[in-house]
């Protein structure tokens, strides 16, 4: 499967849940899914062993967090199974304890005392103790370093969080491989559709009809303006702004993991991004701004502005230029509440949103492009406008 095609996402998510929702739950289906029957030693019975042991985590996984939703309504535990599954398929070869490491990764931030009864609780811990103990010898240790690199502290800042995983990845460079595949999860499920919005849709046709073809009635979607979502539009470009501060703080501070699985999963993110910007835009031309006039406009507008490499810098507010301040003026405040009400307001500005996907769609591409690109004005501090 492509990493980054929403059908297939959808696919995946279809099957696990039609699994979890079985009367009687099949961690064996689930881990074979998971392994595409790749093997995970090539000594048979360690194997097994590894096996086993998966299937423990497997179980754990499921009763902390069955009482647990995703923001947009399906399981929680549909995003550590998805994830390993997306970091597997990335691999020739499997390594358990690299799994059970994305199967784990967000338990020390979601997975709380609070949440569940006593005796559950003592019931989870004996479970989890009782894995921890089948594992290998110095297992559990490298575990426990893995899931404390990537837990985001409390007061921790998104940017400082990146840096410190960083610095962590030079001893333990394979939590950069499960964080992206963490990305990759979140950019992919941000919607809760049949299929791809842009399933049979070209979008680049669609640019060049609106900047040269006069008589162009528009973009016009199939169907109705789908229901309103939790995640708007505002909210699913906070998502590619951290996609673009995570990347862009990989190039600034490479790490020594396995190139190949680095650039696998480094792109994949980046194509999901760029589909994501793509859909919002079309989304945006379709429904909410249908002048093709202004359209072509803002287009321009855009087009010069990001060619001009504004595009790939965070800038800082007021010159006049409506994407100038765009990552430090919406994305960038540090504080939930003040970074909600940014996006609100962001939310009501259609004609600054297209333009901001247009930016995320250079951004992204030029991820692509060029192996030594990173947008200026991010670091582990923040956002420093330029």
């Amino acid at each position: 499967m492509r990493l980054y095609d929403l059908n297939e996402f959808f696919k995946l998510s279809s099957v696990l849940n039609y699994n979890l929702s079985a009367a009687a739950l099949n961690r064996q289906n689930v881990l074979m899914f998971i392994t595409a029957d790749k093997p995970l030693d090539d000594d048979p019975r360690r194997h097994q062993e590894y096996i086993l042991i998966l299937l423990d985590a497997l179980e754990y996984l499921f009763a902390a967090y069955r009482k647990k939703r995703r923001r947009l309504g399906p399981m929680a535990v549909l995003h550590p199974l998805r994830a390993t599954i997306l970091f597997a398929r990335s691999a020739e070869r499997l390594n358990y304890l690299n799994l059970i490491s994305v199967m784990f990764h967000d338990v020390l931030e979601d997975i709380r005392p609070q949440d569940f009864a006593d005796i559950n609780w003592r019931e989870m811990e004996t479970r989890l103790y009782a894995l921890l103990e089948r594992m290998p010898s110095g297992d559990e240790a490298v575990l426990l370093q893995r899931l404390e690199a990537l837990t985001k502290l409390d007061g921790e800042s998104y940017y400082a969080y990146i840096g410190r995983l960083l610095e962590d990845a030079r001893r333990i460079p394979d939590v950069v491989l499960i964080k992206l595949a963490d990305r990759l999860d979140n950019t992919l499920d941000m919607r809760v559709d049949i299929q791809d919005p842009m399933e049979g849709v070209d979008f680049f046709e669609n640019i060049f009809q609106i900047l040269f073809v006069r008589n162009f009635p528009g973009y016009q979607p199939d169907l109705s303006h789908p229901m309103s979502s939790p995640l708007n539009g505002a909210k699913r470009l906070y998502q590619l702004f951290k996609n673009a501060v995570l990347l862009s703080l990989i190039r600034q501070h490479p790490v020594d993991a396995d190139r190949v699985r680095l650039k696998t999963l480094f792109d994949a993110v980046a194509e999901a991004s760029l589909s994501e910007a793509q859909r919002t835009l079309l989304h945006l031309m379709g429904y909410h701004f249908r002048e093709v006039t202004e359209q072509r406009r803002l287009l321009l507008e855009a087009m010069e502005y990001c060619y001009s490499g504004r595009g790939s810098v965070a800038t800082k507010p007021g010159s006049g230029q409506d994407l100038d301040g765009l990552f430090a003026g919406y994305f960038g405040p540090l504080q939930s509440g003040e970074r909600n009400r940014r996006l609100a307001r962001l939310y009501q500005d259609k004609p600054l949103m297209m333009q901001a996907c247009i930016a995320f769609i250079t951004i992204f591409l030029s991820f692509l492009n060029d192996a030594s690109f990173f947008v200026e004005g991010i670091s582990t501090r923040g956002i420093s406008p330029r």
